[in-house]
């Protein structure tokens, strides 16, 4: 990437904001960070998304509510920048974002709210390690770069807003007919995200990872929409051969996102393989159990792992006509049990280890006569 136009063709947004990064340095070398952060209205989450800076990534895998974020709050409600010239005034705050930026060296700091049309969607920050950079020439600079930046995400998400779009057009139809419906998929997916925090942490995967992970775990029964009424409604226990008939659904939801993304052009949505995946393997065990190829442990792909522990514990935990709903810790314990058997040990363990999280889920998405 060698010109700014470049910045409009195809390719990764990571290196797009290093190329922006990189142009602002030429002239401003002490501005060493470009980090963005998205926004989850419906949780209220801030979560990291990707960051560009001269050393390891300072706050990885990161989410907190806005809400307990007075200054980022005060961003997002003005729809205004804001400079914190000096991070020596933050020095007593608890925040977990605030004591890593200060750990990595940075001293101050400017913050844009992304916004397109009025909608917010996020922060784009940038970083020093001197005191009182952000100032005169520079600020007007950034807003221009910040504004450039947000455009680059909100572009960079528009491909997966089309495909989820599409997707989640055919899945509403599916769930018209399947009872599990409602908010399962906004509990379960943000369930996978947790998950997916944890176990980026210890494999070194990024924040795009474990955001991918989220938007595509609501899209994991894509497939029932060619399963007949008689199999995918019948209340009572599957013959056999309804069995065989109900299993199809995960290579036939492979081969209809396949087919829409020929159709769609939109094949190169970055991550995409892990769209296919979770289609397609959400229903593999550890033990080899499971289907549609039996695989064994490390051989089912992480992210189709993390979606099935977030669906199993949702679906524990969700009233339906045929069965009542288990508690947090009945579900956590039986979970348990199985981990290393049928599921994914560490990802049970995650789940665990998030249950205030959990439970805060759980109160936004609330159960409803529709799940």
């Amino acid at each position: 990437m060698s010109h700014l136009h470049d910045l409009q063709e195809p390719g990764p947004l990571q290196a797009k904001l290093r190329y922006l990064l990189a142009t602002l340095q030429s002239k401003y070398p002490e501005v060493q960070r470009l980090a963005v952060a998205l926004y989850d209205h419906g949780s209220d989450w801030v979560k990291t998304f990707v960051a560009v800076e001269d050393r390891d990534n300072a706050l990885p895998h990161y989410h907190a509510l806005l809400q307990e974020t007075t200054w980022l709050k005060a961003v997002a409600d003005s729809q205004a920048p804001r400079v914190i010239a000096d991070f020596s005034v933050l020095q007593d705050s608890q925040k977990v974002h605030v004591q890593a930026l200060l750990e990595a060296g940075y001293r101050s700091s400017y913050t844009l709210p992304m916004c397109v049309n009025g909608y917010f969607f996020g922060f784009i920050f940038f970083n020093a390690r001197q005191i009182g950079v952000f100032e005169g020439a520079l600020l007007s600079e950034l807003d221009v770069l910040g504004h450039l930046a947000s455009l680059m995400v909100y572009n960079e998400r528009a491909n997966v807003r089309t495909l989820l779009a599409t997707l989640k057009s055919a899945t509403s139809l599916t769930h018209a007919r399947d009872p599990e419906t409602g908010n399962h998929l906004e509990r379960m997916s943000r369930y996978a995200r947790l998950i997916a925090q944890d176990l980026a942490d210890e494999q070194g995967l990024d924040d795009s990872f474990v955001e991918h992970v989220y938007l595509f775990a609501p899209l994991h029964d894509l497939g029932k929409i060619t399963i007949p009424d008689r199999v995918l409604l019948k209340p009572g226990l599957l013959t056999e051969d309804e069995q065989v008939i109900m299993r199809e659904h995960a290579r036939a939801g492979l081969q209809l996102v396949d087919q829409l993304l020929e159709n769609f052009g939109l094949g190169g949505v970055g991550q995409v393989s892990l769209l296919r995946n979770i289609i397609l393997h959400h229903h593999e065990l550890v033990d080899g159990s499971g289907y549609p190829d039996g695989l064994v442990g490390d051989a089912i792909p992480l992210e189709s792992r993390i979606v099935t522990v977030a669906d199993v514990f949702d679906a524990l935990t969700s009233e339906r006509p045929y069965k009542q709903a288990w508690s947090n810790e009945k579900a956590f314990s039986w979970l348990l049990e199985q981990a290393g058997l049928k599921f994914d040990r560490r990802c049970v363990e995650s789940l665990l280890g998030r249950a205030g999280e959990v439970e805060h889920i759980q109160r936004c998405f609330c159960e409803n006569a529709y799940g």
